[in-house]
């Protein structure tokens, strides 16, 4: 039903815009979406589970937020699924999908560590460019949600699989990522991959601070996100469609705004490093 809604909502604006709209994106930021309004209930309609210390309206944890990516991977392809079949050859654009994750690095040197930023990024990126690549969820979600984890039906599977011309990617920041012991109760999609993350080692930051307490400059990791994308997924075109730094407060106006020219010229530098590769 919710597939059916979003796909008519698409092919009205595909109608409508089409003539002047050539590159289509179906979502921003579904993992957002997943984890912040229904895994911890930060955003609306702020559902999470009711042991959370969130003042959350309902929902569970553990759950929802596999069931909410499922149908939006479902709403995207079923999208682009109409606008290929009616659209795409006499209007000439592109359609894709936007994701957000940030590059996670291992804390240590130790093996599990290097496992759990692995699974970190899987539970991030893996769980939503896997489908589109292969049409099944990452081994590692598979292994740690279990039955809790959504299952494509065939037909679900071939529309999902390959639906896009390109993939919109956001970064911003990076982070280290170390193995904690799996949780046996009080289950929850934030805890499900068995590893956290800092943004410190040995007290030292992985980049310096920003106005916002999440962001710290890290340009390497654009990089390493780019490449990852490349050997894993097969490499499919991709458009950078957000990425930025927020300044610390002050009180004084900003007029040549070196901080910003300083962290888009890092992080360019890098995306050119990567287009020499390929």
């Amino acid at each position: 039903m919710y597939t059916d809604d979003f796909r008519h909502y698409a092919e009205l604006c595909f109608k409508t815009f089409g003539d002047r709209v050539k590159h289509w994106i179906t979502l921003n930021e579904p993992l957002t979406v997943a984890d912040d309004a229904y895994a911890t209930g930060k955003k609306a309609p702020g559902r999470c589970s009711d042991w959370l210390p969130y003042n959350c309206t309902g929902g569970d944890s553990s759950t929802e937020p596999y069931i909410v990516a499922h149908h939006q991977l479902l709403a995207h392809a079923a999208a682009v699924q109409v606008y290929k079949d009616k659209y795409q050859m006499s209007q000439m654009g592109q359609i894709g999908i936007t994701l957000n994750c940030q590059w996670i690095l291992p804390l240590t040197n130790s093996s599990r560590d290097f496992s759990a930023a692995s699974r970190a990024i899987s539970f991030q990126y893996d769980w939503f460019m896997e489908p589109l690549k292969s049409d099944t969820y990452p081994a590692d979600m598979v292994a740690h949600v279990g039955k809790r984890l959504p299952k494509f039906s065939k037909e679900e599977s071939l529309m999902v699989k390959g639906s896009f011309d390109f993939i919109g990617l956001n970064y911003y920041t990076s982070k280290y990522g170390f193995d904690v012991p799996c949780k046996t109760e009080y289950l929850s999609y934030t805890t499900d991959s068995c590893a956290q993350s800092t943004a410190e080692r040995n007290g030292i930051p992985i980049g310096p601070a920003t106005g916002s307490d999440w962001l710290y400059v890290y340009p390497r990791g654009i990089l390493d996100l780019l490449l990852y994308t490349k050997n894993k997924f097969n490499d499919p075109i991709i458009y950078i469609t957000e990425n930025g730094v927020s300044e610390l407060d002050t009180d004084w106006i900003i007029v040549e705004d070196d901080y910003r020219i300083r962290y888009f010229n890092d992080h360019l530098s890098f995306v050119q490093k990567q287009l020499r590769v390929a």
